[in-house]
């Protein structure tokens, strides 16, 4: 598969039109990238930032850990997605951000975001429309561990993660890379690893997908969303890809 040079823009461009110049100026910002071996932290909570991390290879999440030890992932991000737009306003950060695979990730320094939102109304909305999105995604997560089934909760993050890599061009042909362990997956779903094992068990038995050497093919989309009651809208860029009943 063929990776697009610069998947921040291609996300970007699903929630607005940019002119030329503005794709010019996200290729220049992560062209140069920092990269993150698996289980590092690229932002720790209580850390001040002064920056904005873009993901452009690989993914992160967004996690605490509680004093026992027990930890709870609250957000996946894979390539396209910043690390929080509005991270540099806290006085410091309430959560870490993990790499979850080797990644490269771009550092936009605050001083250029402050000068993008004053210079660029194009990509300064496309930029806030992202950030609503991510705080809309959230909302689901925690509709996720409240109320939906084991079930459902694995083939609503599934169903999610395969739209978010299609628009960056990160996913074809009905497979993406999902690179995650049952931990992981268990400390996202809220669920025990045992829990999560017979979850995915029973949709790989059913046919739903199969998952290997690190991707996950999904065979029967229409019955993964029926499971999951996946309503598209808060990704707010479902229509751009074209997936409706493939």
């Amino acid at each position: 598969m063929k990776l697009p040079r610069n998947p921040w823009a291609a996300k970007l461009r699903q929630f607005t039109d940019l002119a030329d110049d503005d794709v010019e100026i996200l290729d220049r910002l992560v062209a140069e990238t920092e990269t993150y071996e698996s289980d590092t932290d690229v932002v720790s909570e209580g850390q001040r930032v002064d920056w904005v991390n873009v993901v452009v290879e690989g993914m992160l999440c967004r996690y605490t850990v509680l004093e026992n030890g027990r930890r709870q992932i609250t957000a996946f991000l894979v390539p396209g997605d910043m690390c929080d737009l509005h991270g540099f306003l806290l006085k410091e950060m309430d959560h870490s951000i993990g790499a979850l695979t080797l990644s490269r990730v771009a550092k936009v320094p605050r001083q250029v975001v402050m000068d993008i939102t004053d210079r660029r109304p194009a990509l300064t909305r496309a930029l806030w429309w992202s950030t609503l999105v991510d705080e809309a995604v959230l909302r689901q997560w925690i509709v996720n561990v409240g109320r939906r089934t084991a079930y459902e909760r694995a083939a609503h993050l599934i169903w999610e993660l395969f739209l978010r890599m299609s628009v960056v061009g990160h996913a074809a042909d009905r497979a993406f890379r999902l690179p995650l362990t049952q931990q992981e997956l268990a400390d996202t779903l809220g669920m025990s690893i045992v829990h999560i094992n017979r979850t995915l068990q029973r949709l790989r038995t059913e046919g739903i997908f199969t998952l290997a050497n690190g991707y996950l093919t999904i065979h029967d989309p229409e019955r993964l969303q029926a499971i999951a009651g996946f309503n598209p809208s808060y990704l707010h860029f479902y229509e751009h890809i074209g997936l409706r009943g493939r």
